[in-house]
This record gives structure tokens, sequence and C-alpha cells, in this order.
């Protein structure tokens, strides 16, 4: 029989898409014997009398999110000690883990596979990882109209968003009872452009039995990665290939590649009139006053924003290239005379949209007669 026989199951969705509802759901069904690790205890009114008549455990630790240059998420001794601790239990049957509400469930899986792959006596494994999504918002901030200037600035927030929905097999449209059957499609066929591959299950108050969660293939990291648009269109697109990607469901992608800089003014002229054919746009840019650090675009609907990352490797010194060079020797195999590794590569993913508009629209920003002394 093989070690790994306690699933554990990733929890993630943004504040107040109803995670805890969920958890809560799960704690009354007594199906199952299941352990449950959640961020913030406070958030769940635990009935004593519940948790002695199941037989569930709940208990609380932390997962830290440490950004340097890429996003990474480190999971501390503590969580993966008490991961092991519930999984000794042999009655335990299933774990479960609520993510942070602004965690990006790629990097906690990614960390999660890795401590598998180096621990082969470990019982646990990843089963599935389940992004729960307030439809209500979905539909009022990615499809419509915005309620109030406050949540118009909040643009990075719906990116997030469609980070978690972009990563996982398992949609969970919660507060489907706040939406009609008509605008409840509407949500799906726009979650479906962004998350072609995961099972999509409508409920409402975060009530799913646990059979939808735990009685499915196993979780693939690999797989996941590869089943967002973004992701396939980056798989599957050259960059100026004549027509764009398009897939089964009528979506059309294509990469961008440019190594001249964008104007900074124009490039912010392009947000505020975006296309509204493109869904989602996403990558790493870099602007012709800012020779230092890597830029990333996001673009979900009518939301955008640009966030300041590491730095280009071009910008460090001859020293600091030298010594990276001893350590890997092929970072410079896609290197550039003039601009080393600064580079702008988009994705654009759409419907009905003119690739050659959008091109003239995204040239039109690049930097005319630059010369880089970065």
């Amino acid at each position: 029989m093989s070690l790994r026989e306690v699933p554990v199951v990733l929890i993630t969705g943004y504040l107040g898409s109803g995670k805890t509802t969920l958890m809560q759901h799960i704690l009354q069904q007594e199906n199952r014997k299941s352990a449950l690790i959640v961020n913030d205890m406070g958030s769940i009114n635990i009935d004593a009398s519940l948790l002695k008549k199941t037989g569930n455990q709940v208990v609380q630790v932390e997962m830290v999110e440490m950004q340097n240059g890429c996003i990474c998420c480190t999971l501390k001794d503590e969580f993966m000690n008490e991961i092991e601790r519930l999984a000794a239990d042999r009655s335990i049957e299933a774990i479960f883990v609520e993510a942070s509400g602004i965690s990006e469930p790629s990097s906690i899986a990614g960390a999660f596979v890795g401590y598998e792959e180096q621990t082969p006596d470990t019982r646990v494994y990843l089963k599935t990882v389940a992004s729960v999504v307030d439809v209500d918002r979905i539909y009022r901030e990615f499809l419509h109209d915005l309620e109030s200037e406050e949540e118009a600035e909040d643009g990075d927030i719906i990116n997030l968003i469609m980070d978690q929905i972009e990563f996982c097999n398992v949609l969970l449209l919660n507060k489907t009872d706040l939406l009609s059957d008509a605008q409840i499609q509407e949500v799906k066929a726009a979650l479906r452009n962004i998350q072609q591959e995961a099972e999509i299950i409508p409920c409402v108050q975060g009530k799913v039995e646990l059979d939808a969660l735990l009685d499915r293939e196993d979780f693939d990291f690999e797989d996941v990665l590869a089943s967002s648009s973004v992701q396939k269109a980056l798989n599957e697109c050259e960059p100026d290939d004549e027509n764009a990607c398009v897939d089964e469901y009528g979506i059309s992608s294509f990469v961008f590649e440019e190594r001249a800089p964008f104007n900074r003014t124009a490039f912010r002229k392009l947000i505020e009139n975006y296309p509204e054919t493109l869904i989602r746009s996403k990558g790493y840019i870099w602007f012709s006053d800012d020779y230092k650090h890597v830029q990333l675009f996001e673009q979900a609907g009518r939301n955008a924003s640009i966030t300041e990352l590491s730095e280009w490797m071009a910008a460090w010194s001859e020293k600091e290239l030298k010594a990276l060079e001893e350590e890997y020797p092929d970072i410079r195999d896609d290197w550039d005379e003039i601009y080393g590794d600064r580079v702008n590569q988009l994705v654009f993913i759409g419907k009905g949209y003119e690739k050659a508009e959008i091109l003239k629209l995204v040239n039109d920003c690049i930097e005319q007669n630059n010369s880089c002394t970065g």
C-alpha cells in the first residue's frame, strides 16, 4: 500500500468569497473525519459539541509569503509539522487547509509538492486545489460596472482573484443565490475563458459535499499550471505569429515580445482606454524611465495594474553578473547586446479583437529612438 494515504485539500479564494463558511460546512459533515487548518481561528465559530460529535479537529498555523523578484511561498516548519501530526492520527481521512485570502495558490501548491518530493515517507499528498469564487463580485466588478470609485481603484484585487481562478482544479462558484440563472451562466462562461479545465461547482453558503473535493483525480501541478489561458498562450503561441491562437471556446490569444522599452505615459494612456475585447492580459514589461526594475502588468476585464518587481540582471554591476555567471553559466543565452535581459513579454487573451489593431496600440507605446544606457 502506498504511504500517501491522507489527501490534503487546499481552499483558496479572496477575502469574503466564502472560504470560512465552506469550512464550517465541512465541519458539519459526518461522513468523513477531517482535520482543518485555518489562518484565523477567530473567524470560525467552532462548536465544541460538534467537534466532539464528529471527531474533527481544527488547528491554527501560519503560512508566510515572501516576494523577492518572483513570488514564492515558504511553508513554515510549524505548518508541515502540524500536517504530519494530523496525518499520524490513523482516524483522520482528509486534511483541509484554508489559505490566506491574499495568497497565490500556485506558490503554496508548488511548495507543498516540493515537500512531497523531498519527503518520500510522508503519508500526505495534495489532492485538490479549490478556489472559492464570489460570483456576485465577479459579475459586478469583472463583467459589469463597478459600484464605487474606491472599488475601481482596486484593480489589483480582481487580478489576484484571476490568479486564484487560473490555478485550481475545482472552481466553487459561491453565492449563486444572489444572481439570476442568466447571470450565473454569464459568469460561468467568463470564468471558462480564464480557466478551461477545472470542474465548476455552483453552491450557496459554501454547501459542497466532501466527495466533490475528495473523490476525483489527484491534483497534478503541471497540468493545472498549464490549464490557464495565460499559460496555454505562452506554451502554444509563438511571438510575432501572423495569426492568433484560437481554442475550442473561441478564445484567441497571442504573445507580444519587444526588447525596446515602453514609454510610461503612453502605456498608461493605453490602459485608460483598454480594448474591451481583451479578457485577460499579463506579462513582464519595462519602461524607458526605469532601466532597473521589472514591472508586472496584469489586466482582467476592466481592471489593470502595474507592479514593480525585482531588478533586471542587466542593471547589476559586472562584478555581480560575473559571480552569478559562475554559478549559472546559461544566464546570457538569451542576452541582447543592447538591452541585456530586459524585454517586454505580454500575453493577450480575448474574443472578437483584431490582432493588427491591438499590435498597433501596443507598438505605439514603445519608446522611439531609445538608447539603453542602463
